[in-house]
């Protein structure tokens, strides 16, 4: 009997109160017919009601694939599980599934990525939870906030301290999931899936195994059916043992505002002289001065952010492949791409499955990790997950506290303050009008790293603005760099809404980073 069924047979399948995993990056692998499929059914019918929906990375984005907004509705949806959660500009409508969140419509979590991850694979192997390091001290933390992002979910604890073996560990339960939803470009008639037009795997074999070993439902959305014995084994990432239905949608974006393009799937590569280099400005001086602090040889993390030009610096310094990137959804090697392609790399080596990405950067397998910040506090701790007046503008905490917890370098880069204009003259840097928000604070709204930790465990960590370069001590924060051009007390310390030290051996950052020729970098 065929496995191929229309989305909205598939969805029928769906029972109420099922626990349902979903397999996407955004627009990456979003299985966004099933998705939609699932909200007309209950539009029509009330059902399936009760849902608990479960997402190691967001699903859907604000450009043209609707993902878990098809299934925002009350009713449908009594909680979440996300890893990360669409997010766009704070001028935009809020999603719905945020609207959802913020109204108490629904028990919604903000569990690390990888975490979920963990939690999907414990569930298919029958164990009995998570005990992990990774998120004490932060948000993640039962002591704090237990990864719960409304009242409703506080009302239900996800996450719990407990002692092991002699030490204290955060433990979060195994999910079994009643259906998996996931996405492929290709199904033979039994269900084996290729992913050869997709630009990641994510965790879908970790899903489809944590469905079906929980006596689930696998429902693989591709963009076309092959015949049976036409697929090539080492191709198939899910066999079809796993999967029970097939939905055909031939239209599925590969990524975000992105229909297809080769050389994200690693089909075709790119020359490097195609990839747009940025122009002098304060963000591509951040950039340059994250790139000095790595080193030729090194596995890089990179993430969203002004971070994510250190790539387009390397190449234009021609140093293109002296580190390699690393990103969660599962490349590596090539160049990271920007904007609508995050978590994309053209050109890549290797395309890794996600939970394994995540058990590397959980064990601070890599050399450094590049990420941004929204504030950072004197202990040095970062806030990259919530902002408190308008919460759709960031999309949680994603991979960024899997990233964090044991990294050995991490270097987090950002504006000084929030709403300065600013520009680059003559080899040095000018405010023309100051910002309005400081982001270096007394204390961070949400702690998604904690600094306090970091000293304890030896991390080797530096925050790069535009201004400043600081470092973290025994103490805390220190300035140890300062941008030509800036003031240090008018532009830096009256800037801050904390005190921060200043290093005796303050020095300027160098000249080259303000200058438009090439740097001459050498790492």
């Amino acid at each position: 009997m065929s496995k191929v069924r229309t989305a909205a047979e598939a969805v029928r399948l769906i029972k109420d109160g099922a626990v349902v995993a979903v397999n996407s990056s955004s627009g990456l692998c979003c299985p966004d017919a099933v998705l939609a499929a699932l909200g007309a059914r209950f539009d029509s019918e009330g059902h399936p009601r009760g849902l608990t929906s479960v997402h190691p990375i967001a699903a859907g984005d604000f450009f043209g694939t609707k993902g878990v907004d098809h299934i925002a509705k009350p009713g449908l949806l009594s909680r979440i599980i996300g890893g990360s959660y669409p997010s766009g500009p704070s001028a935009a409508e809020p999603p719905l599934i945020w609207q959802m969140i913020l109204n108490e419509d629904l028990a919604a979590w903000n569990v690390p990525s990888g975490i979920v991850f963990d939690m999907l694979r414990e569930g298919a192997a029958k164990r009995p939870g998570v005990l992990t390091k990774v998120g004490m001290d932060t948000f993640v933390d039962p002591e704090q906030e237990g990864c719960a992002m409304n009242a409703m979910a506080r009302q239900s604890p996800l996450v719990r301290r407990v002692e092991f073996d002699g030490e204290t560990w955060l433990h979060f339960p195994a999910l079994r999931p009643d259906v998996a939803v996931i996405r492929a470009t290709t199904a033979d008639e039994n269900g084996n899936l290729t992913f050869e037009h997709e630009g990641a795997t994510l965790g879908a074999m970790e899903m489809a195994l944590a469905a079906r070993n929980s006596g689930g439902l696998v429902i693989a959305q591709v963009k076309r059916v092959a015949a049976l014995g036409s697929l090539r084994p080492h191709d198939v990432r899910v066999p079809g043992i796993l999967v029970d239905v097939i939905v055909e949608a031939p239209d599925q974006l590969q990524t975000t505002a992105t229909q297809y393009d080769p050389a994200i799937s690693g089909e075709l590569f790119r020359p490097l002289h195609t990839f747009r280099l940025p122009g002098l400005d304060v963000g591509k001086v951040i950039a340059r001065r994250v790139a000095q602090e790595l080193q030729t040889g090194w596995a890089v993390n990179i993430g969203f952010g002004i971070s994510a030009n250190v790539p387009r610096v390397l190449i234009e310094e021609g140093l293109h492949g002296a580190v390699t990137w690393v990103i969660e959804q599962g490349a590596v090697g090539g160049v990271p791409l920007l904007d609508f392609k995050f978590g994309c790399a053209a050109n890549a080596e290797a395309f890794v499955a996600s939970p394994h990405q995540f058990s590397y950067f959980q064990a601070g397998g890599f050399d450094c990790s590049l990420l941004s910040f929204l504030e950072i506090d004197r202990e040095g701790s970062v806030n990259v997950s919530r902002l408190a007046a308008t919460p759709h503008r960031t999309a949680g905490a994603g991979g960024f506290v899997d990233i964090t917890a044991r990294a050995r370098k991490i270097v987090f880069s950002g504006s000084f303050n929030a709403g300065a204009k600013m520009r680059i003259e003559g080899g040095q840097l000018v405010i023309d009008r100051e910002g309005r928000v400081a982001k270096i604070v007394e204390k961070v709204d949400q702690i998604s790293f904690s600094g306090r930790r970091a000293r304890a465990q030896g991390q080797h960590i530096t925050y790069v603005t535009e201004r400043c370069v600081m470092r973290l001590d025994a103490e805390g924060l220190v300035i140890t760099e300062i941008a030509p051009g800036i003031d240090l007390q008018r532009d830096i310390l009256d800037q801050a809404a904390t005190p921060i030290r200043v290093s005796p051996d303050l020095r300027l950052m160098e000249a080259r980073l303000f200058a438009p020729a090439v740097m001459g970098l050498a790492l």
